[in-house]
């Protein structure tokens, strides 16, 4: 079959496309690269600020159009896949439907109805926009996010979407819990897939300092809750500067990034997650101790009852502290996490088990 990706966040549609290539398929992956992060693409589509960036990018867009017909499976990574307002993400939406053989939805990043569910209490315990029935840092710092995409425009926006998809698939729990009101069964959970085919497994070493890496996204920092943990774990590094040391980055691109990751030994990752994201994963796979988001219902979802590596946080920053001390001084622990990781990463998110579920779902729906 023949795929093309249109958008990308953190590598999820190029390890997709990867994956699908060397089971035989053809994919053709269009994106900005993840703006910082430099990732791989065919086709780049980036948009420069400014009212002359934005008429040539919306040129570039038509004149790309027939590169991006005649595909069997075309999938979308966000309900705003494109950088432009809603009424011309819309139209461009109707020619790729009207030019391929099926249109599918990621629900990646953000969108009106996964951010209508961080703010309800009653469905998270927290997440980036609400810890309880209180605004989590971000929702205080950016007090007009929450009502940007929960405008009437934006709210049909994503309902028009939704409803024209031929199906879509879901790569976090969260997603797959606010988005499954909606799809019902077009959509299908897959995961985030990690090559680990193509990434080397390595125990941790005995260090003399526990090296606690934190890798920074200058517009994601209170989003995902990184100056919390950051805070915490510089406390550690306080009071036990023989034992650990910390080593932050801040918008690499990606190569640059991974390079820097591998030598690391805990890394933080996100705190208002439920769900271990790409991120956390191939950390994982490398062999590197996770600390994020994997709360109970998120084993359940996956039907994980028995391996359980990432190290949870919930936003209480003296939790938070206490876990990363806890981690520094039990050696012993973090070697079995370490190995935990990998084999959890190999049983549900390896490119090869992502991809089988992908292909079942659109077969499934393309019949």
């Amino acid at each position: 079959m023949k795929f093309l990706f249109v958008g990308d966040y953190s590598n999820f549609h190029v390890s997709l496309a990867d994956e699908l290539r060397r089971q035989g398929h053809e994919a053709t992956v269009v994106s900005s690269g993840s703006r910082c992060m430099d990732t791989r693409r065919d086709i780049n589509l980036q948009r420069v600020p400014g009212f002359v960036g934005g008429l040539k990018y919306l040129y570039r867009i038509f004149s790309l159009l027939p590169q991006m017909s005649g595909y069997d499976v075309v999938q979308l990574i966000n309900p705003n896949f494109f950088d432009l307002q809603p009424g011309k993400i819309r139209y461009f939406f109707h020619e790729l439907r009207r030019k391929n053989r099926s249109v599918f939805l990621s629900l990646a990043g953000s969108d009106p109805y996964i951010v209508k569910m961080c703010c309800d209490a009653r469905r998270l315990r927290y997440s980036e926009f609400r810890v309880g029935r209180e605004p989590a840092p971000y929702a205080v710092a950016n007090p007009f996010k929450e009502m940007e995409w929960q405008t009437v425009e934006m709210m049909n926006h994503c309902s028009d979407i939704y409803g024209g998809v031929d199906g879509a698939i879901s790569c976090l729990y969260e997603y797959h819990l606010a988005g499954e009101e909606y799809l019902g069964d077009k959509l299908a959970y897959t995961g985030i897939p990690i090559d680990v085919d193509n990434i080397t497994y390595a125990p941790l070493p005995l260090r003399d300092k526990v090296n606690i890496f934190v890798g920074i996204k200058s517009e994601y920092k209170e989003f995902k809750g990184l100056e919390r943990l950051l805070a915490a774990a510089q406390r550690v590094e306080r009071e036990l500067p023989d034992k650990c040391k910390v080593t932050v980055v801040e918008s690499l691109p990606y190569a640059d990034y991974m390079q820097r990751l591998a030598e690391a030994d805990i890394l933080l990752d996100q705190l208002y997650s439920y769900t271990p994201a790409t991120n956390a994963l191939g950390a994982m796979a490398m062999g590197k101790v996770v600390v994020s988001g994997a709360e109970p219902e998120f084993y359940d979802f996956i039907g994980e009852h028995a391996l359980r590596p990432v190290v949870n946080v919930t936003p209480d920053d003296e939790s938070i502290y206490q876990t990363i001390k806890g981690l520094v001084l039990d050696r012993e622990r973090l070697t079995v996490l370490s190995a935990q990781g990998r084999e959890f990463v190999e049983k549900h998110n390896s490119s090869k088990v992502v991809v089988q579920r992908y292909l079942k779902h659109i077969e499934q729906t393309l019949k």
